[in-house]
């Protein structure tokens, strides 16, 4: 009986290791410290939905109701680099709705477009967000020819209560994912086929996609808990724009400065992905491998 007593003094006592085990392993490096922050109107404009964007103190808020979502992008584009920011999700149930942060040339190349996709997909309240990393290349997510290749993952800290910094580098040779300097998912150039090239710009937006954002579709965004609202600040992009001299090189994310990962932030990046990670559409039995050969 007096065992018995304790077990609860016992429980407790576990329960700020238990927590404390559930976060990464240090990267060893923290890559965006090198990257100087740049204001919101030293790098973007408003895109779409002006109504549903404030601008203070060099941050955005974008916003989703049932009129309009709102969506931003870079005033250059880039042929590489490393781009980021700090965004704060809106918490409650959010369902159907996507908040982002990515790169894209659909503008200048409509129906054969590159992307690399940071996207928040909403949820209900007793579910996690997921982060999904994406890579399109010529078109492979337009029309009828759907060929992502998607990563989604939960987090290790609750995206709703504070800002955190997500971050993709984009190089000749790889892209490389970042949430806070932890690296998440490293995409090698293995051929010319199957990874972006073409200049692209940096986006934002929030909007509806309850066709498929929560559970393929399966709760839908609910405008009763509108407006949904996606905050920005703290912005960073170190990268070579299209039209700038040939010499320029994108930063690297590893403290040797010659691309790739450390041995120590590979190590982290596995951890990630063997506690974290929810879906590989390399690991998807139901796709068709043939039209996406890095696998």
């Amino acid at each position: 009986m007096a065992s018995l007593l304790f077990l609860p003094l016992i429980l407790l006592m576990m329960i700020p290791s238990t927590i404390t085990a559930q976060n990464p392993p240090s990267p060893g490096y923290n890559p965006s410290s090198r990257i100087s922050s740049v204001g919101f109107d030293q790098a973007y404009r408003n895109l779409w939905g002006a109504q549903h964007q404030r601008v203070e103190q060099g941050s955005v808020t974008i916003s989703l109701d049932s009129s309009s979502g709102s969506g931003y992008k870079s005033l250059h584009p880039y042929r590489s680099g490393y781009f980021g920011a700090a965004i704060k999700l809106q918490p409650g149930y959010t369902a159907g709705v996507i908040t982002s942060f990515y790169l894209s040339n659909n503008e200048a190349h409509p129906g054969d477009h590159d992307e690399i996709d940071i996207e928040f997909l909403g949820t209900t309240p007793d579910k996690p967000y997921t982060l999904q990393t994406n890579v399109y290349i010529r078109g492979s997510g337009d029309r009828n020819n759907i060929i992502g290749r998607e990563m989604k993952f939960h987090l290790w800290f609750d995206p709703t209560q504070d800002f955190h910094n997500y971050a993709a580098l984009w190089t000749p040779s790889e892209i490389i994912f970042l949430v806070d300097d932890v690296p998440i998912r490293r995409y090698p150039r293995k051929s010319d086929a199957t990874f972006p090239s073409r200049p692209m710009w940096v986006y934002g937006s929030i909007w509806d996609a309850s066709s498929w954002a929560t559970e393929d579709g399966k709760y839908k965004a609910d405008y009763s808990y509108q407006p949904f609202i996606g905050r920005y600040k703290n912005f960073k992009i170190g990268g070579c724009t299209a039209d700038g001299p040939s010499s320029c090189r994108p930063p690297s994310v590893a403290p040797s400065g010659s691309g790739g990962l450390s041995q120590q932030q590979h190590s982290v990046m596995e951890w990630v992905q063997r506690n974290y990670l929810v879906y590989d559409y390399c690991r998807d039995s139901k796709r068709d491998h043939t039209q996406t050969p890095e696998c």
